[in-house]
């Protein structure tokens, strides 16, 4: 399962999901399915958005479970 840190590191940066999602290109609605778990983002994705919040990826989006 795919877990994400997306909703505290924006909190840190007090960017709103429209910011975000300006910032990398997508909707604000991807944003929040994102947050909520309900969309796993391609790797480019991933990576622009581990880019605006400046720290590597495996920070913004960690695997857990069936190892």
């Amino acid at each position: 399962m795919l877990t994400n840190s997306v909703r505290e590191l924006r909190a840190r940066f007090r960017y709103t999901q429209q910011d975000l999602a300006e910032k990398i290109g997508v909707s604000r609605q991807t944003i929040g399915l994102i947050e909520k778990g309900d969309y796993a983002p391609s790797i480019t994705l991933a990576l622009k958005i581990s880019q605006v919040f400046r720290v590597p990826v495996e920070e913004v989006f960690q695997l857990e479970g069936d190892e």
